[in-house]
């Protein structure tokens, strides 16, 4: 058993991540920028150290600094949440050789899928359906041009080392691409500290449908089943849904079958998913695996009952999975909404401030992972995330009104949210039949503008 684990992450997942190890009697240590000096994970920690000012670049992405933070505190493990360094390879490596337990997979893992060009490789070879694309990191313009020749827009430049929806651009005729692949090449620089380009055919429409995965040192696997994250805004997930209304138990056990033989492919050791587009024929596309927990896990707890957080923490002491795959079932329906500090009136614009007025839903069915708090100050210089709003029912019908209630019954005052975007969403009749896609909120947006 671990004694204490640093974690040098901030918002909802630093405190989720506490909460985890206080149940299971780990102490905690967070390391935290000055701009999150007064925040609720830094206050609920056992121990808080500052390891630099607000600009991530100089505290949660400065690798010296959390390893001195982890010397002074003497712990003996590191969670990375998401985001920052959870899928640096350096920052693994150096754990690896200093002797620190980092809690999520090896580098080597993460060199194999999270690399966006190199997974599609792997899983190529591995005779995993994908779409066509580029072979590889594409050298320039040109070679970018030829590539979408071959397999005919629209394509799709994804940067090689993204995630998030950065570093990404739709690209529908050839005259297009030259812009779009500098803008992409910025754009994944400042992102991600690399700019490699790779390029594959756009599927109109489709849904976007992610496999969560666990795997322990002794070769053991689980698929927990899938999470419907088709409801994104230029790429980045706005409303997660498990389990998918779009599918059937035959085709749920043949994508888990997929995904757990990508996990094999690679000895993968911890949680994560592996991310499939599927196609109008219910054909499934390998898009990428997220080589770490993810924002949206909570709605796949909820149906499985299963904490994530916990298992990884005991397959990083070592400990062989709690559970076999037999014993993994869904009950219910669960939907997360990711409540941000944007303007929907006007074009999602991020409004940092002053919390002034916090009202939290509860009641039957609602869950709600959150660091913010009245007075609470919205910091300019991380992701736009509040919280992300949970609602299970015994069905989807059940699900959405519990969810429709928790939204009417949240008040987020001082800054502007997306609480009143998603009453919309909520209200929508296509969404409520479960019929949306990759776009949908897209089109929503465009057909509000015309009005």
């Amino acid at each position: 058993m671990f004694n204490k684990i640093l974690i040098p992450n901030r918002g909802e997942i630093a405190l989720r991540i506490i909460r985890a190890c206080k149940e299971l009697g780990i102490k905690t240590v967070i390391a935290h920028s000055s701009a999150d000096r007064d925040s609720l994970p830094v206050q609920y920690a056992d121990e808080r150290i500052c390891i630099g000012p607000g600009e991530s670049l100089e505290s949660y992405l400065n690798i010296p600094h959390i390893l001195s933070a982890i010397e002074a505190s003497d712990a003996d493990a590191v969670h990375p949440g998401y985001g920052f360094l959870a899928e640096s390879i350096p920052f693994v490596e150096v754990c690896e050789a200093s002797h620190i337990t980092f809690i999520g997979p090896t580098a080597e893992s993460i060199k194999l899928m999270g690399d966006k060009s190199l997974a599609r490789q792997t899983v190529r070879e591995n005779r995993i359906p994908i779409l066509p694309g580029s072979n590889g990191i594409l050298k320039n313009v040109k070679e970018a041009k030829e590539a979408a020749r071959q397999i005919k827009y629209p394509v799709i430049l994804k940067a090689s080392g993204g995630g998030g929806g950065r570093g990404m651009r739709v690209v529908h005729t050839e005259s297009e691409m030259e812009s779009a692949y500098l803008a992409c090449q910025q754009e994944a620089k400042v992102a991600f500290d690399k700019s490699d380009l790779y390029l594959e055919k756009y599927l109109e429409r489709p849904r976007h449908i992610e496999v969560q995965i666990l795997g322990d040192c002794f070769g053991n696997y689980l698929s927990l089943w899938e999470r419907d994250c088709s409801l994104q805004r230029r790429h980045q997930k706005l409303i997660e849904e498990s389990p998918s209304p779009l599918i059937n138990q035959r085709f749920r056990k043949k994508l888990a079958k997929l995904a757990l033989k990508i996990a094999k492919s690679v000895h993968y050791i911890s949680a994560g998913t592996i991310e499939f587009l599927v196609d109008g024929n219910l054909s499934p596309h390998f898009l990428e695996m997220n080589t770490r927990v993810q924002v949206e896990h909570p709605v796949t707890e909820l149906v499985t009952n299963i904490d994530i957080i916990k298992e990884q923490i005991r397959i990083a002491e070592g400990e062989k999975l709690s559970i076999k795959q037999k014993e993994v079932s869904i009950s219910g329906v669960a939907i997360e909404c990711r409540i941000n500090a944007e303007d929907s009136e006007n074009d999602f614009l991020p409004s940092p401030g002053k919390i002034t007025q916090y009202l939290p839903p509860g009641g039957p069915g609602i869950r709600l992972d959150t660091h913010i708090h009245q007075g609470y100050t919205v910091p300019a210089y991380y992701d736009s995330l509040l919280a992300k709003l949970i609602s299970y029912g015994k069905n989807r019908d059940e699900a959405i009104s519990r969810m429709q209630r928790a939204l009417d019954e949240m008040v987020i005052e001082g800054i502007k949210t997306t609480i009143p975007f998603y009453k919309k969403i909520f209200s929508n009749p296509l969404y409520l039949k479960g019929k949306y896609y990759v776009g949908f909120i897209e089109t929503i947006l465009e057909n509000e503008n015309e009005k």
